[in-house]
């Protein structure tokens, strides 16, 4: 029998990776936060200087990078034994992975990557296809989003709280355009599966996300 998998995809911003790796630690699952995978291929792609439309070098890369990640209060991971976690969340990290998530082959390199991750007691799997295209057999779903203005408001209080200066105009400009880019790609774009729970968290806090969650498995 193969391990339960619970699926929460849904747009940047939407506290997809706060809710799903707080979710998998009361559950005591396993952890796969899938954009994670996509940031750090782009930060080493960065660090080669590898062109981000050169499809088969970044496959060459995708393959041979080896990736770790320790879930404790917060995610940790490493990238061929370096901790990279600093510089998951950088603007410039989050707009290179979101340009190379959109090439078929570089998808096709990850997809095995993610799905290894799927062991007992269980998974938790937070990002844009989990539930549509990498755990499409997933027993639980949820497709957790929220107004593009209130994910831009949590956005911009993060990097504040951080000391890092931050436009919420900007910010805004941003999610939108991220989220055209995704929905629009032509391969696994960001959808809400048939079978998944719709959840926005616009008007909800943290807590109250992850019970509405929990009481879907239990």
């Amino acid at each position: 029998m193969s391990a339960p998998v619970l699926t929460i995809d849904g747009p940047c911003g939407a506290g997809k990776g706060t809710v799903s790796r707080l979710v998998a630690k009361k559950l005591g699952w396993n952890y796969l936060d899938s954009g994670s995978i996509y940031r750090s291929l782009a930060i080493a792609l960065l660090k080669k200087s590898v062109d981000l439309a050169d499809e088969p070098a970044i496959v060459e890369v995708a393959q041979t990078m080896h990736l770790a990640f320790v879930c404790g209060d917060q995610l940790q991971v490493t990238l061929n034994g370096e901790d990279i976690t600093d510089q998951l969340g950088l603007e410039t990290t989050g707009n290179a992975a979101s340009i190379i998530a959109v090439l078929p082959a570089v998808r096709a390199a990850l997809l095995q990557k993610q799905q290894d991750f799927r062991s007992l007691p269980g998974l938790v799997a937070d990002g844009r296809d989990m539930g549509t295209v990498v755990f499409p057999d997933a027993q639980h779903k949820v497709f957790l989003t929220a107004s593009a203005e209130k994910r831009a408001e949590r956005r911009y209080k993060q990097l504040i709280e951080k000391g890092i200066d931050a436009n919420l105009p900007s910010l805004l400009n941003d999610i939108q355009e991220r989220d055209r880019r995704d929905s629009e790609r032509a391969t696994a774009p960001l959808a809400m599966a048939g079978d998944a729970v719709f959840l926005d968290s616009s008007e909800m806090d943290v807590d109250a996300v992850i019970a509405e969650v929990l009481s879907l498995i239990q």
